[in-house]
């Protein structure tokens, strides 16, 4: 009799129509729901802008400037670079080029050369010297209180507007930076998928009363006490109201 073969058979592939099927058996993974923070109330953002208004009752933006037209030049130049490095530039500018006339008198190349330790400062010195000759030309030489004629100058954008709204003219407007975007969102005071989410959070809760310094606070906040990396929980002020479930616990000014 013939011995059988000891030779195991090679299992089949499975089939395109079993390997459907067994993946439709399996379980999709459940999605983790982040639980989103509660909301501030009416009386908790009253509290947070009383406590900013008595540390800091006048707040200021760091730029500096003459007048409205040099704090428009000052914004937008300090577009992707700081404050003291646009500062350190236009102490040498300002003194020669304080109007439009004068900026388009002094020559784009003369403006690079004043400008070329700020980043950009190619573009940025385009930009400056086509502005200047559109508001003599549209203008009278004067900056407009208006957004849409603002934001139609080439380097102005809607954060630039509104800064300018804000300090030249007093408007209580809302300049969203990354300072401002980054309180907004970690305290949950003004959650938001971009700057303008934030700007608008922010203008339907902030109280009349605190409207117009509000940006400066909450930028200033963001600069000196709830920095990007190792915000300074303990030396916060409005600690007890925030929602960021990272922050250390509150101990006054340690």
């Amino acid at each position: 009799m013939a011995k059988k073969s000891t030779v195991k058979k090679k299992a089949k592939p499975a089939s395109k129509q079993t390997k459907s099927k067994a993946v439709a058996k399996a379980k999709p993974a459940k999605a983790v729901r982040l639980k989103k923070p509660k909301p501030w109330s009416h009386a908790e953002v009253v509290e947070a802008f009383t406590r900013f208004r008595a540390a800091n009752p006048e707040p200021k933006g760091e730029l500096e400037h003459i007048n409205p037209y040099t704090l428009l030049v000052a914004v937008v130049l300090s577009a992707q670079a700081t404050d003291a490095g646009v500062n350190k530039a236009t102490r040498n500018l300002f003194p020669l080029a304080d109007t439009p006339e004068k900026m388009v008198a002094l020559g784009e190349e003369k403006l690079r050369d004043t400008i070329k330790t700020i980043g950009l400062y190619k573009g940025k010195a385009k930009n400056v010297m086509t502005l200047s000759e559109l508001l003599i030309a549209e203008h009278g030489s004067q900056v407009p209180r208006s957004r849409e004629a603002l934001e139609a100058l080439p380097g102005v954008g809607r954060k630039t507007a509104n800064v300018v709204l804000n300090i030249a003219f007093g408007e209580p407007t809302i300049a969203v930076d990354t300072h401002l975007f980054r309180v907004g969102n970690r305290t949950g005071l003004a959650p938001g998928k971009n700057p303008l989410e934030v700007e608008m959070g922010l203008l339907k809760i902030v109280p009349p009363e605190f409207a117009r310094h509000a940006h400066h606070w909450l930028i200033l906040h963001g600069r000196y006490t709830c920095v990007a990396r190792k915000p300074l929980c303990g030396k916060c002020i409005i600690n007890d109201l925030c929602r960021w479930p990272e922050k250390s616990i509150y101990i006054g000014n340690a």
